[in-house]
């Protein structure tokens, strides 16, 4: 209880110190704009949890079973990403702060940002939106809504940025004075209503030239933005296969069970899982009939409890790995094991033909 009355005071905490800050370094916020930016930020903390789980790339073998997943964007060229990210974000808080009220030459290239970063940032959408797993036959459970909501409100915030700036101030001449002639110049001449709009899609194009030769500098391809998306697998744009994911080799509870001391745990015969030879006992067999029978009688309840059973049953039975760990799991499974049993006498006609053909080689 203590620990939960902790945990939410320092949610409150640190709730009120952004509050304090947003309103330190822009005095006239209004509530929508404290929201939007919770709503914000907390989709690039989901977003990061997303990789916590999608952290592989697609070189590497899996294990879907301890939730393991493919990333959607490839490791040689994500530091192109990054840059556009941050380039993205740096001018939407750049015209947030000052409302839009910047130098032409300023307005103009934060413009063409927003526009690259919208393109990008709906690229990002389509390709998350699109995740096949089916070739990780373990049922892997699907987890990219985790990053569905960053590019979905980066999109709808600078949308609204960039229709606010277009239509209000930002096309009124400004009074800013370069040193430098050419600059001078052309800050006049952006500063025209007519031309400001134009030459932020204008400026596209160079400036996506001279940010891609900045990037080969630093070891990016020529086409990493494009690369970043395609060098992927199980993704919408992904081009690359993965590895077969990791064998597990049978080694469930039921399974570890058996290597606990043969007086307690029972075993009876060698059987064959997955190809390879085991020893089982008879609450390997009762458990393994019990599944067969839900998955004859309903597929689907026996796909969701199949998925946590090795979504969670996997994990535990790693860390099973002593006689006396197997013979506690061998006990602490006895009450399931009845039930299986009982449930196989009520619904089955042979229930014990049922068990005894489990496991067969």
């Amino acid at each position: 209880m203590m620990t939960l009355i902790y945990i939410l005071l320092f949610g409150f905490g640190i709730i009120g110190f952004i509050i304090a800050f947003l309103k330190k370094i822009k005095k006239d916020i209004s509530k929508s704009e404290i929201i939007m930016v919770f709503a914000y930020i907390l989709s690039l903390v989901l977003m990061l949890i997303g990789f916590s789980i999608h952290d592989n790339q697609y070189y590497i073998a899996v294990d879907p079973i301890a939730d393991e997943c493919y990333i959607p964007f490839g490791d040689q060229h994500i530091i192109t990403l990054i840059f556009y990210f941050i380039a993205f974000n740096a001018s939407i808080l750049l015209i947030w702060l000052k409302n839009g009220n910047l130098p032409p030459l300023t307005k103009v290239l934060s413009l063409s940002f927003f526009i690259i970063g919208i393109i990008i940032n709906f690229c990002v959408l389509l390709q998350i939106s699109e995740h096949n797993t089916e070739s990780l036959t373990y049922g892997y459970s699907r987890h990219f809504y985790f990053f569905i909501f960053a590019p979905i409100l980066s999109i709808i915030i600078s949308t609204f940025l960039l229709l606010d700036i277009v239509e209000n101030e930002m096309m009124n001449a400004n009074e800013m004075v370069y040193s430098n002639k050419f600059l001078n110049k052309l800050n006049a001449f952006l500063a025209q209503k007519s031309n400001l709009s134009t030459w932020s899609i204008i400026l596209i194009i160079p400036i996506l030239l001279v940010v891609t030769v900045i990037l080969i500098l630093f070891g990016q391809d020529s086409d990493s933005l494009i690369k970043a998306f395609t060098e992927t697998t199980t993704w919408r744009f992904s081009q690359k296969m993965h590895p077969p994911i990791l064998d597990h080799n049978g080694h469930y509870l039921c399974t570890i069970a058996v290597a606990g001391n043969p007086k307690i745990v029972k075993p009876i015969r060698f059987g064959k899982r997955h190809g390879k030879i085991i020893i089982v006992n008879r609450q390997l067999l009762i458990a393994n009939a019990f599944e067969e029978m839900i998955e004859n009688i309903s597929p689907k309840i026996h796909q969701l409890i199949r998925k946590n059973y090795d979504k969670y049953g996997y994990n535990l039975s790693k860390k099973i790995n002593t006689e006396k760990m197997s013979n506690l799991t061998y006990i602490l499974m006895k009450p399931l094991e009845w039930i299986f049993l009982i449930s196989l006498y009520l619904i089955c006609e042979k229930p014990e033909e049922r068990i005894n053909k489990q496991y067969r080689i």
